[in-house]
């Protein structure tokens, strides 16, 4: 056709239009068919005409002229809209080329653009359609609306649509916006409940959703009645997609009900299982469809956190140009008639700003205005308009974490907002526009941002002027510090009142940061604040235009009353131990009270009691006794649980509940000085080992009495972790078990190790402690004192003691003992004393005086009873006696004097065998404790180990390897801005210059640097190093894992930190640190999960790897090049993607640091603490808040799995593994000949 022809059939067109859509709208399906039928041919034919013959600048000015007097139908609006999306999906892909999200639109919707039409033709229509409409904001203004007779008729009519139809339209701008942004929606909840708040009539239904509120509109009853014309309106879901990327894949797995991944954004990662229920399938052929009352769990949040928009997205200035006049307008409109109109763009305004690029600026008039439209939708008091303000908190939540110039000064309207929303239990004013569970999230995590201001920026004042005037009382003149009581005050208030299991866990994780941040300024004596005192004005000077009608702005308190102007030198009144006592207070009354029934909520809450444990506060100790306490109610309260109610979730609580109680023993020893409390926790333990407290039961039985009943054996195992607490590692230095080993031994001696190494003799007591004992050669100092070597390996660790006997008290010792036996004394004297001389009579001398009695007579004599054979002997026996008597009759012949040997000990003995008098001063080598029970496998109670045996070094070597306590890993990377190789990624770290000073700063607050262990000339390093001096010139990858680490270690957790780089090729990924080289200090290594032996008994632990990853631009995070940095770094990628957490950490221009957090959210215990995505922290607390996170995720993957064992049960393993392939087998008699001889 000619152009002509073209311009004749649209002016054609345009006059039928006219005719049926400019009268006021009239009820009817047939007239409602025929403004659908005319609407659909006037955009498809003007379309088709943009292809091959382009109208004319008149034609559009009078199609402008014409659509502007038929705004007033709703079906204009639906279309205008349909086409705008149609439109702007082919123009995003030529815009911003195929990387660019795609937006994906039905196809009949696809099929309106021609697909001949070039892309300069594209781009032209798309922006003379955009503007057909005009201003949709005149919608709300009757003196432009009722222009013609037809549409002042329809402005006078009480029961109009325009307020559905400017919500529609607005809708319509918001998804072109969310398009632009690369951020997929998905449209799920009527809207209906939004309308329903601004009194008007519910006739007409729209089925497209409200993102920025959170709900969906139901299908219109327009699409029905739609003859097969082959076009119709846009689906729902028919919102634009982003691409599947890795960090998307870690979010969540996709759900069967719900759309495909093609079409839709997963779900947020922080939502947990207790929210999240499966979406009830519809009888509609389109799926993802719900009913026009689903149920509230079904709701998607939009904001709380919203899909993260595309890194390849235009500036925020280039969108403010192309929609923020409207955008702006729009959101000043003071009536709430217009309601779900202004709230939708109030919504996308704060989407366009939060998703200002980093290093993006935004001009200052946009700036101003925007923060004009907060200032008036944050309004609480009763004459606000409670759609706008949900719609600003729902699509706010970090709008204090994009560097936003001047967004500070906001600060005290979003408090009062908070307030409003938090503090509110029942929420009545938004239940019937918004689900009160996401309304609240969105606060909480706007609560989250603000809660570091006061402390960062303490003296800083915050005044807004409104027209040039203060507006009275309505402003908080005061600085930032003042507000951390109301805070405070909105924090303690909101887990009052918070019922969802999600928002309470971001709370809870809130209060941990909150107290540690303010326990390390008061640590820190409270230095030079940051910035200098002033103050931060803003001043908002709003003309009027002619074709607006919103009056002045004003700011005000509402409900929350009258905000008091306080001084810069205001006291902060909660102090951290105050602050601290409160908190513990309120976690312990909820955890044995409401929150018991929610493993969810209570494994975090004892998380962040474990943190707050670790917090270093001045406070009485029976506040730590308490919270204590709390924690063995607790676990009693869940083990006496009827048999019914016990689960694996249960006894996983239950564990975690033992590893919170291990951390206040471990962190404040002194509790356990009180008997008391001593008394209560062995208790606790009896009841984990046990199954049952003796002190409860009717008859009192002894301990080694009762029959071993655990709740489960997850328990037991537990248990006896708080068990080992108690006895060995109170108070114990981080390196519980030394360095020392049968090497470290030998090497203290000057002996050959073929000489010394064969003297070790190794014994096994109880089946479970394998001894190393070494007889130590004595040296002419310590010749007197028998001494011992002891290596003790057992399920707690490996142990070495040296043994010294000594024969006198500690007090008064000296260095010898050779005075005790003396060598010599000095010459006896022979003449010294009176001699006299002394014969002693063989009888009494008065014998003979005696009379005798017959009793004497009654033995006769000799001669009478002498017979004739005993005769001759009798006389040889007289003449022997005689001859006797003789010779000591005769004088000494020689004058010599003889002299008698003084009495004398006898030498010292220099050689001992120390081992066998130690096993018998403990009682040891009695028969009872060598017999063999007789029961098959089990040992006696002492037994020996043949050393001989070929693997049996190699064997004890494994088992040193083995961690006494839990050990975990977290890697290290820095991204600069923009990067995307991995090689690029990894080269960062080499040079200081590469890096922010920030960065080095914080791995200096993640550990100590530890040497790794090395063998020089038979010596073990265990300097211990300064991290200036290590760090040098590098930018951290001097801690890549080949010669240095960062070491964090406590009596129950190590955590090395390894900061790969480019000189560490091929450094193995997926190995624990302790496969790289064990630390010099630790004692213990990282179990790297494969078997020590094809025949071990220990069983292989769970893997799980956390990557740190500091970047300097936040849009390179949905860009972080996972899979490629494990290609580039690891040998070998078998690991899931869903065995890493990724904890991103971005520094912001004013110092502190938002968090953002990927990780496997298929757990059920929902979000992990206490870094939860969104958070911002400060630079103080950063280092500790970032271990905590490292804790809390391997805690709660070894939770999660069945593999995973306490590290004391693989010891245990691997200790009855040892004994059972090197057992001497020797009987009693050999075993005692044994001790007797050398080894």
């Amino acid at each position: 056709m000619s152009r002509d022809t073209w311009q004749t059939l649209l002016r054609f067109l345009l006059r039928i239009n006219h005719t049926m859509l400019a009268p006021p709208n009239t009820t009817g399906v047939v007239s409602e068919q025929l403004s659908h039928l005319s609407m659909v041919v006037l955009f498809e034919m003007w379309l088709l005409s943009c292809s091959r013959c382009f109208p004319s600048h008149s034609l559009w000015l009078t199609g402008r002229q014409m659509l502007s007097s038929w705004r007033h139908q709703p079906v204009v609006v639906e279309q205008w809209c349909r086409v705008n999306t149609a439109l702007t999906s082919r123009l995003l892909l030529l815009t911003f080329g195929p990387s660019f999200p795609c937006f994906e639109v039905p196809d009949e919707d696809a099929a309106l653009i021609p697909a001949e039409m070039d892309d300069q033709r594209v781009s032209h229509t798309w922006f003379r359609f955009l503007h057909l409409l005009s201003n949709p904001v005149d919608l709300s203004r009757h003196v432009i609306v009722g222009t013609t007779p037809s549409s002042q008729e329809e402005a006078l009519r009480g029961d109009n649509l325009l307020p559905k139809i400017f919500f529609r339209a607005m809708r319509g701008v918001s998804t072109l916006v969310d398009a632009f942004l690369g951020v997929t929606v998905v449209n799920k909840e009527p809207t209906q409940r939004l309308l329903s708040n601004t009194g008007l009539p519910q006739s007409i239904h729209f089925r497209d959703r409200l993102p920025s509120l959170g709900v969906a509109l139901t299908r219109s009853p327009f699409k029905d009645r739609l003859p097969s014309y082959g076009l119709s309106r846009p689906r729902s879901g028919s919102a634009p997609p982003t691409p599947v990327n890795i960090l998307s894949m870690l979010s969540a797995p996709p759900s069967i009900t719900s759309p495909p991944p093609h079409s839709r954004r997963l779900k947020p990662a922080n939502v947990s299982k207790a929210t999240s229920k499966p979406l009830t399938t519809s009888s509609s052929p389109h799926h993802w469809k719900t009913s026009s009352q689903p149920p509230a769990s079904t709701t998607h949040l939009c904001s709380s956190p919203r899909p993260s928009p595309s890194p390849l997205r235009c500036n925020m200035d280039s969108l403010l140009h192309l929609f923020g006049c409207w955008l702006f307008d729009a959101a000043q409109i003071n009536h709430n008639r217009w309601a779900a109109g202004r709230g939708e763009a109030c919504g996308t305004l704060c989407r366009i700003f939060t998703c200002k690029k980093t290093a993006e600026d935004i001009l200052p008039i946009y700036l101003s205005r925007f923060y004009l439209v907060l200032l008036q939708g944050l309004q609480v008091s009763e004459e606000a308009c409670p759609p706008v303000l949900a719609s600003i908190l729902l699509n706010s939540t970090c709008l204090f974490c994009c560097d936003l110039k001047g967004v500070n000064l906001l600060l005290p309207a979003f408090i009062s907002a908070v307030e409003n929303v938090l503090l509110d239990r029942d929420l009545l004013r938004f239940k019937n526009f918004v689900t009160p569970v996401d309304l609240r999230r969105a606060s909480i995590f706007i609560l989250l941002s603000l809660l570091p201001l006061p402390l960062h920026f303490p003296s800083v004042q915050s005044e807004v002027l409104l027209d040039g005037q203060f507006s009275g009382d309505d402003v908080t003149a005061g600085t930032y510090q003042s507000l951390m009581p109301r805070l405070i005050s909105v924090l303690i208030g909101a887990l009052h009142t918070e019922t969802d299991a999600s928002n309470t866990q971001i709370i809870l994780a809130a209060m941990l940061n909150l107290v540690q941040d303010l326990a390390l300024l008061e640590a820190a004596g409270q230095p030079k604040q940051e910035t200098p005192k002033c103050s931060t004005y803003f001043h908002f000077q709003e003309t009027k235009s002619q074709h607006s009608g919103a009056g002045r702005p004003r700011w005000t308190t509402g409900t929350s009353g009258p905000r008091r102007t306080r001084g810069t030198n205001t006291i902060l009144s909660h102090s951290a131990g105050i602050l601290w006592v409160q908190f513990v207070h309120l976690l312990t009354q909820c955890l044995t009270a409401q929150w018991r029934n929610d493993s969810a909520v209570c494994l975090s809450a004892l998380e962040v009691l474990g943190g707050l444990a670790k917090v270093e506060v001045n406070v009485e100790q029976s506040e730590r006794r308490r919270a204590l306490s709390s924690v063995c109610c607790y676990i009693e309260f869940q083990c006496s649980r009827p048999p019914p109610l016990h689960s694996r979730d249960l006894h996983s609580i239950i564990v975690a509940a033992f590893t919170c109680l291990n951390t206040w023993v471990t962190r404040h020893p002194a509790m356990l000085d009180q008997q008391e409390c001593l008394l209560e926790v062995l208790e606790i333990v009896e009841l984990g080992i046990s199954g049952t407290k003796s002190k409860r039961e009717e008859e009192v039985r002894c301990k080694e009495e009762k029959e071993l009943n655990p709740v489960s054996l997850r328990v037991k195992e537990a248990a006896e972790v708080t068990l080992n607490c108690v006895m060995q590692v109170l108070g114990a230095v981080p390196s519980l078990g030394g360095l020392l080993d049968e090497d470290a031994l030998i090497r203290c001696y000057s002996l050959s190790d073929s000489s010394l190494r064969k003297k070790f003799r190794y014994f096994v007591l109880d089946s479970s402690v394998i001894m190393a004992m070494l007889e130590q050669p004595q040296g002419p100092e310590d010749a007197s004192c028998p001494s011992l070597a002891m290596l003790i390996r057992g399920p707690s660790g490996r142990h070495s003691w040296t043994l010294q006997l000594h024969l006198q008290p500690r007090e008064g010792r000296t260095h010898t003992q050779h005075f005790l036996i003396p060598g010599c004394r000095a010459a006896a004297q022979e003449d010294a004393g009176i001699q006299c001389s002394i014969k002693n009579p063989q009888f009494p001398e008065n014998i003979e005086r005696v009379p005798s009695v017959k009793a004497d007579r009654s033995i006769p004599a000799l001669h009478e009873t002498v017979t004739e054979e005993m005769q001759p002997q009798l006389e040889r026996l007289q003449t022997t006696f005689q001859r006797q008597q003789q010779v000591e009759a005769q004088p000494l012949l020689s004058g010599r004097s003889v002299v008698m040997a003084t009495c004398r000990p006898p030498p010292p003995v220099t050689g001992f065998q120390t081992a066998r008098l130690f096993l018998s001063h403990l009682g040891l080598l009695t028969p009872e404790t060598l017999k063999d029970p007789g029961t098959s496998g089990v040992l006696a109670q002492l037994v020996s180990l043949d050393s001989s045996l070929h693997g049996f070094s190699e064997d004890l070597k494994r088992l040193d390897q083995l961690p006494s306590r839990n050990c975990d890993s977290a890697f290290i990377f820095y991204i600069r801005a923009g990067q995307r190789m991995a090689a690029e990624i990894l080269s960062n770290v080499e040079s200081s210059s590469s890096v922010l000073s920030h960065f080095l700063d914080f791995l200096s607050s993640l550990g100590r640097p530890m040497e790794v262990r090395q063998h020089q000339m038979g010596k073990v390093i265990t300097d211990s190093l300064e991290f200036p001096t290590v760090i040098g010139d590098s930018g951290g990858g001097v801690f890549n894992g080949e010669k240095f680490i960062l070491m964090y270690a406590d009596a129950l957790t190590e955590i090395t930190f390894i900061v790969p780089s480019s000189s560490s090729h091929k450094a193995n990924l997926q190995k624990s640190p302790g496969e790289v080289e064990p630390p010099t200090e630790s004692p213990s290594n990282p179990y790297s999960g494969s078997e020590l032996r094809p025949d071990s008994a220990a069983q292989p632990t769970v893997e799980l790897n956390v990557l740190i990853v500091w970047v300097e631009s936040f849009e390179d995070i949905e860009r972080f090049p996972l899979s490629d940095l494990l290609s580039e770094t690891s040998t070998h990628t078998h690991c899931s993607v869903s065995n890493f957490q990724l904890i991103f950490i971005h520094p912001l221009k004013t110092g502190l640091y938002r968090i953002c957090f990927h990780g496997n959210t298929t757990s059920k215990f929902g979000s992990v603490v206490p870094l939860v995505n969104g958070s911002v922290v400060s630079k103080r607390s950063l280092g500790f808040l970032v271990r905590e996170m490292v804790i809390n995720c391997c805690h709660r993957r070894r939770l999660d799995s069945d593999s995973a064992h306490l590290p004391h049960i693989i010891r245990k393993h691997m200790i009855s593994d040892i004994i059972h392939r090197y057992l001497s087998c020797r009987s009693e008699p050999s075993f005692y000949s044994a001790l007797f001889q050398d080894p």
